[in-house]
């Protein structure tokens, strides 16, 4: 077993185990704004094209991408929940994949788990696969984090072009010691609650 699968498993297990008041406090906000599932599971693409089912807190409305397929949230976008602003914000909707990190699914760090016949509205209001954006295959080699560099220095918004190039250099600079670095620097940004900003995070 690796040291980056090791630390994954301790961290993810100690993760669980200080966020179990957010598990019944999460839960409890999507009820009561609208009365809908509290979790959410989207097919993801791990390591080598391999798929697996993520797990989220809803942060959408139910039906959110009924007539859109799958395209990734814009600013202000009216399909997202009061509660869910704040959970993107900070992450917290995210918080369930502390249980994909301990399958071994996914890890801390790394590019960004991206959906299957994933779709990038451009500025012009064209549509475009993201296999066809170049970086992507390169992308596959490592297993994708909840966090990484792409996530932590660039703007949500941000062309994936340009985040596949993000990681790309995340890949062939990881270590131990820079995934911790980004760890960290992912905790000030849910503390800011900046995950959900268009400009410079940290």
């Amino acid at each position: 077993m690796s040291t980056k699968r090791l630390f994954d498993m301790c961290l993810s297990s100690l993760g669980l185990v200080i966020s179990i008041p957010l598990w019944v406090i999460i839960p409890l906000a999507i009820k009561v704004e609208d009365g809908g599932p509290v979790f959410y599971f989207q097919e993801r693409v791990g390591r080598g094209g391999r798929l697996f089912k993520l797990l989220k807190f809803r942060s959408m409305i139910v039906n959110a991408e009924k007539g859109t397929g799958a395209v990734q949230a814009t600013d202000h976008d009216p399909r997202v929940l009061k509660v869910g602003r704040l959970l993107r914000a900070t992450a917290m909707d995210e918080l369930p994949q502390l249980v994909n990190i301990l399958k071994g699914d996914m890890s801390f760090v790394g590019p960004r788990a991206l959906r299957p016949q994933e779709r990038e509205v451009l500025g012009n209001s064209d549509v475009l696969a993201i296999e066809q954006i170049p970086g992507y295959d390169r992308r596959l080699i490592a297993t994708p984090g909840l966090t990484g560099l792409a996530q932590v220095y660039l703007p949500s918004d941000a062309p994936r072009r340009k985040k596949f190039r993000y990681d790309i250099l995340y890949i062939r600079r990881r270590s131990f010691m820079f995934d911790l670095k980004l760890i960290l620097l992912s905790f000030l940004i849910t503390f800011r609650g900046k995950w959900e900003y268009r400009g410079k995070k940290v």
